[in-house]
């Protein structure tokens, strides 16, 4: 087996059931860490989104990666949910080492290009709710058992790092919150962990191919370049695994308290670590956006990949 420097660590990976978060903790899993996955859908039942990737699949896949995957099903919008996951936790190892905080399910709500007042309120407010509530919620709970032992790792995860967000609106203002506040979630998180120890990094992946982006372009994993025939730009595009392996690389740095509250991206990590994408490539998709795709030029990822 491979080597796994995370052996005996123990992850939270709330919102793991499909895209980033599931290729999160699988590769954290594929590191030798145990991972809690959790989510609201499951072989149970669907939750809002009402797709057919579940919890169950996620732990499976940690498990077959070479690590413990264990499904927990979880709104983190209900505290005593939350709370009673964290006790589960605590009961069974006495440690959190690693809380990566990417639930977001807000998709379906967003609505693009259109001023506040012509935002349906309801769809917007809620979007912030799954996006930034929930994160709150999980740390409050959490943070506890990750600071007993100095080390523990926080990664909040976005869209788009602090330094773009800044000067870039995200075209829809419930959306450009939610990706804001979720950056400077880490940055103040890392204030409070730092004390004990304990590091919190806000994280991007780039143009994700998650399974609803695949599924949006009819196309696969393996066939993911035909839809740069319709959207050019999908060229600098990554694979979930790539975010994933990001997070491993940053649990397993001994030195991974020179990330506290910074806010980074995958592409930034892979020049740092030396991990690459799942064919070999180093996709640094930020930088690809800024000095390519919005500044109109056309579309080539040659000394971005």
């Amino acid at each position: 087996m491979a080597e796994q420097p995370l052996k005996g660590r123990v992850a939270l990976v709330a919102g793991a059931t499909r895209g980033a978060g599931r290729q999160i903790a699988v590769q954290l899993g594929a590191a030798g860490a145990t991972v809690y996955a959790t989510g609201r859908s499951s072989r149970a039942g669907r939750s809002e989104m009402d797709r057919p990737e579940t919890i169950e699949e996620t732990a499976e896949l940690v498990t077959a990666a070479g690590g413990e995957g264990i499904a927990v099903r979880v709104d983190h919008l209900v505290p005593d949910q939350v709370r009673d996951l964290v006790r589960r936790i605590d009961d069974a190892h006495g440690r959190l080492d690693i809380l990566v905080n990417d639930v977001w399910g807000g998709d379906a709500l967003t609505t693009w290009h259109e001023p506040v007042w012509r935002q349906p309120l309801d769809a917007g407010l809620r979007l912030l709710r799954l996006a930034v509530d929930t994160h709150l919620v999980t740390s409050h709970f959490a943070l506890p058992l990750l600071i007993r032992e100095p080390g523990g790792l926080v990664v909040e995860m976005g869209d788009g790092t602090t330094e773009y967000n800044a000067t870039n609106y995200r075209l829809s203002i419930f959306y450009d919150l939610a990706k804001t506040a979720v950056n400077r979630l880490a940055f103040a998180q890392a204030r409070e962990l730092e004390p004990h120890g304990c590091t919190a990094v806000a994280l991007t992946p780039g143009w994700l191919r998650s399974e609803a982006m695949l599924e949006h372009f009819g196309v696969t994993e393996a066939t993911w370049r035909d839809a740069t025939a319709t959207e050019p730009h999908f060229v600098i595009s990554e694979s979930p695994a790539f975010v994933g392996r990001a997070v491993a690389a940053l649990a397993a740095d001994p030195d991974r308290a020179r990330w506290n509250g910074r806010s980074t991206s995958s592409g930034e990590l892979a020049q740092v670590y030396g991990f690459t994408d799942l064919d070999g490539s180093r996709p640094d998709a930020w930088r690809y956006l800024v000095e390519v795709q919005d500044r109109g030029r056309p579309a080539d990822a040659t000394g971005y990949r």
